[in-house]
C-alpha cells in the first residue's frame, strides 16, 4: 500500500528516489526546505516503471537500481562539449576499455576523440568482456549569439488581423508585419505565440500552450489564397462563397466587437483547403512535398493518422476503440489504409503550413531582420492530442506538469500536460526532443522555450492530487542543453529561455554559460536581495530579452493606469481589498516612473499621477529598456496602440476571453494590420527604439 499523503519518505525510499532523479524535498527559498509527500514520490517512481508500493518493494527496487548502476559501463547519454576535457563517463572506464563510434553519417571509427559535431553511437568493451552502449552527443561549446543588438515586436499571431485574413491573424499577416517592421522600423525580430497544432473540437481549447502536437504546426494559420494550387482549384463558386463568409467573420471581429472564433475560421479554411488539395502538384512542388514527407517519416504519418482518426472518433484518443488507442496496432494500420485520403489531406496541410512558416522567415530576413521570426515552444502537449497518442512510450502515464506553491500562487499549479519520462528519453538518445527541435528550427530565426527550467526538472503532479502534492523529477540537463546547442548551431538560430518565477540555484548560470538568453520583464526587475527598489538599468543582465510585459501580464498602459486592478476586481480575482490593490499598484508604477524621471528618460514625471501622460510614459519605459545592456529588447505590439487588455488572464477560464482578443486601441477598438502600421502612436514608440 502506498504511503499516506502526510508521511515523509523513508530513508530507503529517499535513496531510491534520488537514484531515479525524483526529489523528496525542494527549496522554494534559500532559507526554506519543503518535504515532499511520500505518496508523490511513490507515484512518480511508479510512472517511471519502479515499484515502490511498500517497504519490501522499495528494498528490492533499490538493490536492483544500485546493481544496475554498479555494473553498467556507460550512462544512456554521454556529452562531449567542443573544446572541453573528455567527459567523466569516459575517463572513469576501466583501463584498456576499447571504444568504437558509429558517427551520425554512418562512418565507424575507433576511439571517441576528434569527432564531428553530431549525435553518434558509442560502444565500449571492457577487458573483462562487459560491453556498454551510449548515445554520444558532440556539441558546440555555446549556442549562437544574436548578431548584434536589436529590438523586435511581440505579438499573438491570432490577434493580428488584416483586412485580408479570415477572422484571425495568419502567416501572411506575419510576413507582412515582418516585412514592414524590418524595412521601415528597423526591427530585428518578431516574436509570436506557439503555432503548434491544436486539438480539434468544439469549442477548441484556445490556449496555444496546450497543443495537440508541438512538432507540427496548425494549418488554421494558413493564408489559403497564397497556396499556389489555389489558383487552379475548380469549384470557384464554392470558394467565392467561403471567401465571402470569411469576410463576414473578419468584419465581425474588426468592426462589430466580436471575439476571435478560431473554430469558425478553421471550419471555413478546412472546406477551402479540401478543394485546393484536389489540385495535382506540379513536378517541383511534388518533389518538395516528397522530401518533406521523407524528412519527417513516421512522425508525420502518425500525426496525420491521429488527425484522420479524430475526425471519426473524436479528439480524445483515450475514448477511441481499444485497438486504435495503440498507434502501432493492426487495427490502427487498417484504419490508416481505410482513411488514406484523410491521412493524405492532413499530411499535405502540415507541408503547406511549414512552407508558409518558412516564407514568413524569408520575408523577415529579406527585410533586413538579423534574427527574423522568434517561435515559441510550449512546455508540453495536451494529453488527448496527437503527440500524446503517438509517443505514449515516452510520456509518464498518470502524471501532469505544473508548479509548486510560490509567492504568487499558494495552491500551486497543474497545467494538465503529461511530462516526458527522462529514462525513456535517454533510452532513445533523446530522439523525440531532437526531432522536435529540428522541425521548429526549419523556420525559426530564434526559439523561445517556455519554462526553460524544464530542461533541468519538472514538477510532476499525480493524477487526482492537488498541485501541492507533487514533486520534482530531474532530466539530463547536460544532454538536453547539448542537443539544443547542436540543433540551434546547425540552424544558425538564437534561443531565448523563459526563466521567470522560481528558478533553482545554478540554472540561470548554466543557461548563460551555454548561450541561452534569459527573459527579463521590467516590473519584476527589482533588487530583491537588497532594498527591493527597481533595478537600475546598468544592473540588468546583458544575456536576455528585455520587455515591459508579456502575454500573461497587463499591457503597459493598464499597468500605468491601474486598469489591471479594476479588471481583476470586476472578475472577483483579488485576494485583498480593491483599495489595497490599487494603492500598491499605484505605488509600484510611481516608483518606476520616479526612476525614469531621475534618469532623464521622462520629461515630466511629476506632472500628474501614473498614466496621466500615458504615451510619453510608455515611451520612457522603452527608453529605459534601451539603457539596459540587454542584447534583445522586445515591444509588446498592443502597447504601441494603447491596448489595455491582457491576452491571457491567468486564473480564469470562461470569465475572461483568453486568447480570443484582437489587438485594440485605448478605447478597445480593434486595429487591423493596415491601420497599425500607420498609427502615429506606434510609429512614435518605435522611433524611440530605432
Amino acid at each position: 500500500m502506498a504511503a499516506a499523503p502526510d508521511e515523509h519518505p523513508t530513508e530507503d525510499l529517499a535513496r531510491l528516489a534520488g537514484l531515479h532523479g525524483v526529489a523528496t524535498s525542494y527549496r522554494p527559498a534559500p532559507d526554506r526546505t519543503v518535504q515532499v509527500p511520500a505518496s508523490a514520490v511513490t507515484a512518480a517512481l511508479a510512472a517511471l516503471g519502479v515499484d515502490a508500493a511498500g517497504p519490501d518493494a522499495v528494498r528490492a527496487a533499490l538493490a536492483a537500481r544500485e546493481r544496475e548502476l554498479r555494473e553498467r559501463l556507460l550512462p544512456p547519454t554521454v556529452v562531449q562539449w567542443a573544446g572541453a576535457e573528455p567527459p567523466a563517463a569516459l575517463t572513469a572506464l576501466p583501463a584498456g576499455t576499447r571504444l568504437r563510434v558509429e558517427t551520425e553519417d554512418g562512418a565507424e571509427r575507433d576511439g571517441a576523440g576528434d569527432l564531428p559535431l553530431g549525435v553518434h553511437r558509442l560502444t565500449a568493451t571492457a577487458p573483462d568482456g562487459r560491453t556498454g552502449e551510449a548515445c554520444l552527443v558532440v556539441a558546440p561549446d555555446r549556442l549562437p549569439a544574436p548578431p548584434g543588438r536589436s529590438y523586435g515586436l511581440l505579438v499573438q499571431l491570432y490577434s493580428l488581423l488584416s483586412r485580408r485574413s479570415w477572422g484571425m491573424g495568419d502567416l501572411a499577416d506575419l510576413a507582412e508585419l515582418a516585412g514592414w517592421a524590418g524595412r521601415t522600423a528597423g526591427a530585428g525580430f518578431v516574436q509570436v505565440n506557439p503555432l503548434h497544432a491544436a486539438v480539434p473540437g468544439a469549442p477548441t481549447d484556445p490556449s496555444p500552450y496546450r497543443p495537440s502536437s508541438r512538432r507540427f504546426p496548425d494549418p488554421v494559420h494558413l493564408r489559403v489564397e497564397d497556396i499556389p494550387e489555389y489558383a487552379y482549384a475548380e469549384d470557384r463558386e464554392r470558394l467565392d462563397g467561403l471567401l465571402e463568409r470569411a469576410g463576414r467573420l473578419r468584419a465581425a471581429v474588426l468592426d462589430k466587437g466580436a471575439l476571435i472564433d478560431r473554430d469558425a475560421v478553421w471550419e471555413l479554411k478546412r472546406q477551402a483547403l479540401e478543394l485546393v488539395a484536389r489540385v495535382p502538384l506540379g513536378p517541383g512542388r511534388q518533389a518538395a512535398y516528397d522530401a518533406f514527407r521523407a524528412a519527417h517519416g513516421r512522425a508525420l504519418d502518425d500525426h496525420a493518422t491521429w488527425c484522420a482518426l479524430a475526425e471519426v472518433h473524436g479528439s480524445d484518443w483515450h475514448r477511441w476503440p481499444d485497438g486504435l488507442r495503440d498507434p502501432r496496432s493492426a487495427a490502427t494500420a487498417r484504419a490508416r489504409e481505410e482513411l488514406a485520403d484523410r491521412v493524405e489531406f492532413h499530411t499535405r496541410l502540415a507541408w503547406l503550413t511549414d512552407g508558409q512558416l518558412r516564407a514568413a522567415q524569408r520575408a523577415a530576413r529579406e527585410a533586413g531582420m538579423p534574427v527574423g521570426i522568434v517561435h515559441d515552444l510550449a512546455v508540453g502537449v495536451h494529453p488527448a492530442g496527437a503527440d500524446a497518442w503517438a509517443q505514449q512510450d515516452v510520456f509518464a502515464a498518470g502524471m501532469s506538469v505544473g508548479a509548486p506553491p510560490d509567492a504568487f500562487n499558494a495552491r500551486g499549479q497543474d497545467w494538465g500536460l503529461p511530462p516526458w519520462r527522462p529514462d525513456r528519453l535517454a533510452a532513445t538518445g533523446h530522439a523525440p526532443y531532437r526531432d522536435l527541435l529540428r522541425a521548429l528550427f526549419r523556420y525559426a530565426g530564434a526559439l523561445r522555450i517556455d519554462h526553460v527550467m524544464g530542461l533541468f526538472r519538472l514538477w510532476w503532479v499525480p493524477q487526482g492530487s492537488a498541485p501541492t502534492d507533487g514533486t520534482y523529477v530531474r532530466y539530463d540537463a547536460d544532454a538536453m542543453l547539448a542537443i539544443l546547442a547542436l540543433e540551434a548551431t546547425r540552424a544558425g538560430a538564437v534561443v531565448i529561455g523563459e526563466d521567470l518565477g522560481t528558478v533553482e540555484p545554478g540554472v540561470r548560470e548554466t543557461l548563460q554559460r551555454r548561450g541561452v538568453l534569459g527573459t527579463s520583464v521590467l516590473w519584476f526587475e527589482r533588487d530583491w536581495e537588497g532594498d527591493g527598489r527597481p533595478l537600475p538599468p546598468e544592473r540588468w543582465r546583458a544575456d536576455c530579452l528585455a520587455t515591459a510585459t508579456t502575454h500573461d501580464l497587463p499591457p503597459t498602459a493598464a499597468r500605468l493606469t491601474g486598469d489591471h486592478v479594476e479588471l481583476r476586481d470586476r472578475l472577483g480575482l483579488l485576494t485583498r481589498s480593491a483599495a489595497e490593490e490599487r494603492a500598491e499598484a499605484a505605488a509600484d508604477a510611481a516608483e518606476w516612473l520616479a526612476l525614469l524621471g531621475s534618469l532623464g528618460l521622462l520629461d515630466s514625471p511629476a506632472a500628474g499621477p501614473p498614466g496621466s501622460d500615458e504615451e510619453e510614459e510608455i515611451r520612457a519605459v522603452h527608453r529605459f529598456l534601451l539603457r539596459t545592456p540587454a542584447r534583445l529588447v522586445g515591444v509588446w505590439l498592443p502597447d504601441g496602440v494603447g491596448d489595455r487588455r491582457p491576452q491571457n488572464l491567468p486564473g480564469t477560464w470562461d470569465q475572461y476571453p483568453n486568447w480570443r482578443l484582437p489587438v485594440a486601441d485605448a478605447d478597445g477598438r480593434p486595429v487591423p494590420l493596415e491601420e497599425l502600421v500607420v498609427s502615429p502612436r506606434l510609429r512614435a514608440l518605435l522611433e524611440v527604439l530605432r
